[in-house]
């Protein structure tokens, strides 16, 4: 259940629901111990961390090896499928995700002592894989920006995902990794419409923004595609081919998208949010969303969860099909690679 709230203007979300992993409901609108209410105001917290780059056996992504110097994010999207991840740190997947962010200060230190570990084997490390490395916060601390050096200096190829604009900061950066085949980004981009854009995922930056972040990358020589993600249905699906178009104008060379995720405490959290933006499409979101989840909200099943099932998914991804090869993206493949790693010669991964 979810205490309802009026929308709070700057976050996705209006208020907390109870931690799945907690017995007890909190009472989110008062504290119990002050009588008062909690802040909106953004929290950085430090967080002690004590490694940096960290490893999955998922089926579904095109990485093993992944690094992050933040955890919760500002950018507040709605539908985010990290919000969850909050959750094992005993705060709420809702304002908490936004509101209270976990900073590993240490993260570029870390990488580094790890990058030079005898036990690493030079592979590609995707950045962002959870939440966004570009969020406000980074524009200050330079977080990202120097764990980026760090695989800049050691010729490690990686993979960038972002919704903001803040990342062309960092050309010069990613110019480097790029001399040496070692840097491809994506850009994700889930509408144009600017006024859907800010009350879905209030703190990104808007997508005339990230068009021209696409611009600014190509120019530079960096290799830059854009991932539609997540493809609302019955909300922002008719917009891909809008999406692509210009995407390809901007310079972006390849394309992919995710379908919409509502794992846990999420599926309460957008079902609330379309109640309170979008009431009159809400039904219609809400059935085509278990349309392409086989009649479920979410559908946890590996190699379905990201692109769905059924008719309805199937249209989607025809619709894809048709307008890259219309617009010719995809037709040549980046390839990253180890091979300039500073310790290791001759080994050559290829992954994005």
């Amino acid at each position: 259940m979810i205490n309802k709230k009026q929308p709070i203007k700057g976050r996705g979300s209006s208020d907390n629901p109870i931690n799945r992993f907690e017995e007890n409901y909190l009472d989110y609108d008062l504290d119990p111990e002050t009588g008062e209410k909690p802040s909106e105001k953004t929290q950085f917290i430090k967080e002690d961390a004590r490694s940096i780059i960290t490893f999955n056996k998922s089926q579904d992504v095109p990485f093993e090896a992944s690094i992050n110097p933040y955890r919760g994010c500002e950018h507040g999207c709605i539908y985010c499928y990290a919000r969850p991840y909050h959750e094992y740190l005993g705060y709420s997947a809702g304002l908490d995700f936004e509101t209270r962010i976990m900073v590993k200060y240490n993260a570029p230190d870390l990488l580094r002592k790890e990058l030079s570990s005898p036990r690493w084997q030079p592979q590609v490390i995707a950045m962002s894989g959870v939440t966004d490395i570009y969020q406000p916060v980074e524009r200050k601390l330079e977080l990202t920006r120097k764990c980026l050096q760090v695989l800049a200096d050691f010729r490690n190829p990686v993979g960038v995902i972002t919704k903001n604009h803040l990342i062309t900061r960092d050309i010069d950066i990613l110019g480097e990794l790029a001399d040496y085949h070692c840097i491809k980004v994506t850009v994700s981009i889930t509408t144009l419409d600017r006024d859907l854009g800010r009350v879905m995922e209030p703190r990104t930056s808007s997508p005339q923004k990230r068009l021209e972040a696409i611009r600014k990358l190509s120019n530079a020589g960096i290799p830059v595609g854009v991932n539609i993600a997540p493809v609302i249905p019955g909300l922002t699906d008719h917009e891909m081919p809008a999406i692509l178009e210009e995407a390809k104008k901007a310079g972006a060379t390849s394309a992919g998208y995710i379908v919409l995720r509502l794992p846990f405490k999420v599926k309460d959290l957008f079902t609330e949010w379309l109640e309170d933006h979008y009431p009159q499409k809400k039904n219609k979101v809400l059935n085509r969303i278990r349309d392409v989840r086989g009649g479920k909200l979410n559908n946890t099943e590996w190699n379905k969860r990201m692109k769905g099932q059924g008719n309805f998914a199937a249209q989607i991804r025809n619709l894809f099909k048709v307008h890259t090869h219309r617009l010719g993206l995809n037709e040549k493949q980046h390839s990253l690679t180890t091979e300039h790693f500073i310790k290791s010669h001759g080994t050559q991964m290829n992954l994005f």
